[in-house]
């Protein structure tokens, strides 16, 4: 029992990871209809900006700013210098052209950090556990990641449930030349959107890098985990994404956590760890196939 809900918050603490990426991802494709595969690159840039400055002050939450504003101006020049000019392109000039910004993205990175993969060092009073039951010690960062997604999400339904910008956003959603036909600057929404995405970009890169090695490509890594979330969530809902983050990350922690185990009771134990190591690699790909077929659009579609 104890290992169960261990591993269940270690599934929460993933899934608001993947929402925090998800969110600006479903945003951009879904307003602004931009296939960005760059976006893991500004998760990477806000973990490599934010354990810099960390690093070189001695503060841990003086690399949060950095981190955010890390990504979001990178965030802003990539709008303005590069996506601008693919709004009317088809989806494949999209793919090429963020495609080639990994790529200078990963060397960039290569040329100011090197190779070797850094870390960050967790502040006093969150490098220790909390005792959530007898015998059940969780780290507290863990539990700060966990708190920070969900008043993150719980910021961003506000957003766009109860602001103005909010009603932008999802009326651009839903009819983007309405929208501009009504005089609203799309141009400047399209950035803001853009923007927003790349800061919590960076602040899931930056929250991550104490468990993770900040190293180079790791954008990639988890940005196929993130299309997934997106795909199964609908594109451009913040609840859809929401949702479906929390669900992979559980689903896909459980099962790395428990199916080989359980396939033990019923086979040799060096197949069921193979067979089952293979199952839990592909859980979140099936499950977005399962959902796909019930419903093709996702579970709450676009502007939910």
């Amino acid at each position: 029992m104890i290992l169960f809900v261990e591993q269940v918050l270690n599934g929460l603490q993933y899934g608001v990871m993947l929402f925090l990426l998800a969110a600006g991802l479903t945003l951009i494709f879904g307003i602004m209809g931009v296939i960005n595969l760059a976006h893991g690159s500004l998760y990477m840039i806000g973990a490599y900006a934010g354990t810099y400055v960390a690093a070189q002050t001695g503060s841990f939450w003086l690399g949060v700013p950095a981190a955010l504003a890390a990504a979001a101006l990178t965030g802003f020049a990539i709008e303005a210098l590069v996506v601008r000019r693919l709004y009317a392109r088809d989806h494949l000039d999209q793919v090429l052209a963020t495609f080639g910004l990994i790529l200078t993205f990963n060397q960039s990175i290569i040329l100011l950090f090197g190779r070797q993969p850094l870390f960050t060092q967790l502040p006093a009073g969150l490098d220790g556990s909390v005792m959530l039951l007898p015998g059940l010690p969780y780290p507290t960062y863990r539990l700060l990641m966990i708190a920070v997604g969900l008043l993150v999400a719980v910021g961003l339904y506000f957003l766009i449930n109860r602001t103005r910008i909010g009603m932008l956003v999802r009326a651009g959603a839903t009819n983007r030349e309405m929208v501009r036909a009504l005089g609203v600057d799309i141009r400047l929404l399209y950035t803001l959107v853009f923007g927003l995405g790349a800061l919590l970009a960076g602040l899931a890169g930056f929250m991550a890098a104490p468990i993770l090695a900040v190293q180079v490509g790791m954008g990639e890594q988890i940005l196929l985990a993130t299309f997934v979330v997106v795909v199964i969530g609908g594109v451009g809902s913040i609840r859809g994404a929401f949702v479906a983050g929390i669900l992979l990350g559980l689903v896909d922690t459980l099962l790395r956590a428990f199916l080989p185990s359980l396939l033990r009771q019923v086979m040799p134990g060096s197949e069921a760890d193979a067979l089952g190591i293979g199952i839990a690699s592909m859980g979140i790909y099936l499950l977005m196939a399962i959902v796909l077929l019930v419903r093709p659009k996702g579970l709450f579609g676009a502007t939910a």
